[in-house]
């Protein structure tokens, strides 16, 4: 795991900034730092390295090919790169290698077969900057499903510069672009009213005007003179679910739990490959346990798992995590985080981010790598199972209720709706979801408008606007609209599936696996996602319904696998989530004043961009009648970002 940076056509001191932008991201690499510079310094790259594979300076970064014709500045890690390695051999392509690191055997790959041919042949997660002196282009490249994150734009000031004169920029994090000479790129309100419903900003925005975040399973080409960049696909997750869902697994379901239990080990057994200490994060679920079971049945000792708690019995899963650990044999690592553990994290949480989120859960990820990280440098991780396995409790709800409400004639239904929904507004909340819900006109467009929330009206009128035109010639999507508000209803012939691409398309890599990178690299800790391996993903897509879910159980086949190591008994239990009760600690001393201050009525107004009336009477309704409203929570956050980077609007 590491950090990558560099620009294109930068006026200015080129090395005291790319320096700088490198310094930025030291959490993300604190063992190395490396520069590549072209001879007239019109690109620059830079990298900052974990050291997980290849450990001496054969693995440093930025890498050049063996033919001198590629540069390469990587983060991340290809599971499959002895296989590619042994594949160059045989063929001729390589006669020998320098070391044994996989960014020495993917930029290999990539002289040998093409860029996007040799991408395509990897298994794993990676963000990748690489130049082609030959053909003067620079390629940027995230992973299929969005576990490394990427960056990139241009300064403000040539945003609408025809020329060749622009400067154009990219990295791991965002905090490095905004370290640049000159960056003076504004925070883009456009995306306010996304940021309001969900929580976080979702791909391909950023909170920067003319910053951009670059689309899992895509490649950002950039031919001098650098000023016009060309994406494309080379994976596409709805494409998969597509072409599995003509395709679906024909055997039983023992034989498809069977074959997914092949599928899993092969992968865990890739991501335990390091020459660093790894462990795994265990949580009561079905998710991770599945995880840390095959772990231990490929581990020759025991694996080190960990766990934070709660003080909080009504979200605290640790105890049955340690029945778990004890149950597998693992050696186990617990630890309980307080209100005032809590305090302590959230002034850093803007900076592990670099733009406003707010899945709460951010902080006990937080506090639980931490921990990790001081016995282990990699964690294997149990995200995706709930996506592609039908694990979310609302995919069952919104089913239901879209059964109910469907058959109700929309000539009746959706001029109702909108009565009701006016005669709700600004009243009675829940009334207005009904209201909402009531006018959906699919099963997708009622889980989109589950998703809205009441947040739109605490944003100033002016600051609601949906005009993403900068650039937006370059995006993959109408401007503007996010993979909610344009999938297209009945693509997958079940309802659920449906449910379950949208969230991978959106929620899954812009909340979870942003949460996670960002958090566990606070702390340097590398994150592996075994769920998420490609092979796992497309034979996911290949199963029924009836095999994921069946009369209410979830994750039928992942359960099926499960308990042939962990008893029954012990699993079945109500799902307490990963957690904290921000409802009951923001009104402790404290953390209630720290929230008052970003809420103070004078900042509000000041700012322009939240309405203050609506906030304050946000804020009351929680402190005098105890409303809670996940839109307090994401307004601190983005209050305490703007204030940590000192942007006015």
């Amino acid at each position: 795991m590491c950090g990558i940076a560099g620009f294109c056509n930068f006026k200015g001191d080129w090395q005291k900034n790319i320096e700088r932008m490198c310094d930025k991201m030291y959490h993300r690499g604190p063992d190395a730092s490396g520069v590549w510079a072209s001879e007239d310094h019109r690109v620059v790259l830079g990298h900052r390295r974990l050291s997980i594979v290849d450990l001496s300076p054969a693995g440093a970064q930025p890498m050049v090919s063996h033919d001198g014709r590629y540069v390469i500045a990587y983060n991340g890690e290809i599971y499959n790169h002895t296989a590619i390695r042994k594949k160059l051999l045989a063929e001729g392509r390589v006669s020998s290698f320098r070391g044994t690191s996989d960014t020495e055997t993917l930029l290999e790959a990539i002289a040998a077969y093409g860029f996007s041919d040799a991408l395509k042949m990897t298994k794993g997660m990676f963000a990748i900057a690489l130049f082609d002196q030959l053909e003067h282009a620079l390629f940027l490249a995230r992973d299929r499903i969005g576990e490394k994150p990427l960056y990139y734009g241009m300064l403000k000031d040539n945003i609408n510069n025809n020329g060749n004169d622009g400067s154009f920029v990219f990295a791991s994090d965002l905090n490095s672009i905004a370290s640049l000479d000159g960056f003076t790129n504004s925070v883009n309100a456009d995306i306010l009213g996304d940021y309001m419903r969900y929580g976080y900003i979702s791909a391909p925005y950023s909170i920067y005007q003319g910053i951009w975040k670059l689309e899992s399973g895509k490649i950002l080409k950039l031919k001098s003179p650098f000023d016009k960049p060309e994406i494309s696909t080379y994976w596409s997750m709805m494409e998969t679910a597509v072409s599995g869902q003509k395709n679906l697994f024909r055997g039983s379901e023992a034989e498809a739990a069977q074959e997914l239990e092949r599928l899993l080990r092969e992968s865990i057994a890739g991501q335990m490959v390091a020459d660093v200490p790894v462990g795994a994060f265990l949580s009561a679920g079905i998710d991770s346990s599945t995880v840390v079971s095959l772990m231990q049945a490929l581990s020759g000792q025991k694996v080190k798992t960990f766990t934070v708690g709660m003080w909080e019995e009504q979200f605290n899963e640790a105890p049955v995590a340690k029945e778990i650990a004890a149950c597998l044999g693992t050696e186990h690592t617990e630890v309980y985080i307080t209100e005032e553990d809590a305090r302590s994290v959230i002034p850093s949480l803007a900076g592990m981010f670099g733009e406003p989120f707010a899945d709460s859960s951010q902080i006990p990820t937080y506090l639980v790598s931490k921990i990790t990280r001081e016995h282990v440098t990699v964690s294997l991780s149990g995200d995706g199972g709930d996506e592609l396995f039908c694990g979310y409790s609302t995919y069952y709800s919104i089913d239901r209720i879209w059964e109910r409400i469907r058959r109700i004639p929309a000539a009746l239904r959706l001029p109702g709706s909108a009565v009701l929904g006016a005669a709700a507004h600004g009243r009675n909340a829940a009334l207005a979801t009904r209201a909402r819900l009531l006018g959906a006109r699919s099963i997708e467009d009622m889980y989109l408008r589950s998703e809205i929330g009441e947040g739109l009206d605490l944003v100033e009128k002016g600051r609601r606007g949906t005009d993403f035109a900068s650039w937006d010639a370059m995006q993959t999507r109408p401007a503007g609209l996010t993979w909610m508000d344009t999938y297209p209803a009945g693509l997958l012939d079940e309802p659920q599936h449906n449910l379950m691409l949208m969230d991978l398309l959106m929620y899954h890599p812009d909340d979870i696996l942003n949460k996670v990178d960002r958090t566990a690299m606070a702390v340097s800790l590398e994150t592996r996602v075994p769920m998420l391996d490609k092979d796992v993903v497309e034979f996911a897509w290949t199963l029924p319904i009836s095999y994921r879910q069946q009369g209410g159980v979830s994750k039928k086949i992942l359960r099926d696998i499960l308990y042939r190591y962990v008893p029954r008994e012990l699993m079945e239990r109500p799902k307490k989530g990963f957690s904290i009760p921000l409802h009951q600690w923001l009104r402790q001393p404290g953390l209630r004043e720290w929230a008052e201050g970003l809420l103070d009525p004078a900042l509000i107004e000041r700012q322009g961009i939240f309405n203050r009336a609506a906030v304050g009477k946000l804020w009351n309704d929680y402190i005098m009648k105890n409303v809670w409203k996940p839109q307090i929570w994401y307004i601190l956050m983005f209050q305490e970002w703007m204030m940590s980077r000192k942007i006015k609007s």
